[in-house]
């Protein structure tokens, strides 16, 4: 089984996906984290370049192809051969990022962006996908806390923006996504995630069968 996690930026999703990860382990489950852009050395440089505040621009159809570059790349490694060897697959953040964060965001073509992200993934889709939903500028002032990477310092439109678009994506197909208010405790967020998820395993491995 993939399963994504999705969000505006300090919503959380990095903290879930450990979570999960760890309580898929302590249940004997083989299973796998993974996160974009990284997960391997190639994604990892290309995540400090994309990341980091620069002193030059980065327009959005570069941003799309280096964001799909690592994608293909974390495909090839570590997502398909995880899942072909029968491993849940956790990552922090998937192809829905792209379409919302250089979609909705940046204002790229839709239909472009799933093209490009096709060739990457190739055709590889999450199972469960999980949206941790809050108002942006919440998020924001949390990891302003912390140290603001080149994505946070947009302007609080684009990060309306990227809610707006992920809230329609999850609505186009409620089947795969999940969204879950991110302003709660820690173990209130974690509990139904892992829920979900086991139940969702469980079904598999009857379908199995």
């Amino acid at each position: 089984m993939f399963i994504t996690f999705e969000g505006c930026e300090g919503c959380g999703k990095s903290t879930q996906a450990r979570l999960l990860h760890s309580n898929l382990r302590s249940r004997g489950i083989p299973v796998v984290l993974t996160r974009e852009p990284g997960g391997t050395p190639l994604g990892s440089s290309v995540r400090n370049l994309l990341k980091s505040r620069q002193d030059f621009d980065i327009n959005p159809e570069t941003e799309l192809m280096l964001f799909n570059a690592c994608r293909a790349q974390l495909v090839k490694d570590v997502i398909r051969p995880a899942l072909d060897t029968g491993k849940t697959v956790i990552c922090d953040r998937f192809s829905d990022s792209t379409i919302v964060y250089q979609g909705y965001g940046r204002g790229l073509s839709l239909s472009q962006i799933e093209y490009v992200n096709m060739i990457a993934t190739g055709g590889i889709k999450p199972d469960i996908t999980i949206l941790l939903d809050e108002d942006p500028k919440l998020g924001l002032e949390r990891k302003h806390d912390l140290e603001a990477d080149r994505f946070d310092n947009e302007s609080i439109s684009f990060h309306r923006k990227v809610r707006e678009g992920y809230l329609l994506e999850a609505s186009k197909d409620p089947e795969r996504w999940t969204v879950i208010q991110a302003q709660q405790p820690i173990e209130s967020i974690s509990r139904p995630i892992l829920s979900i998820v086991l139940s969702r395993l469980g079904k598999v491995v009857e379908d199995d069968r």
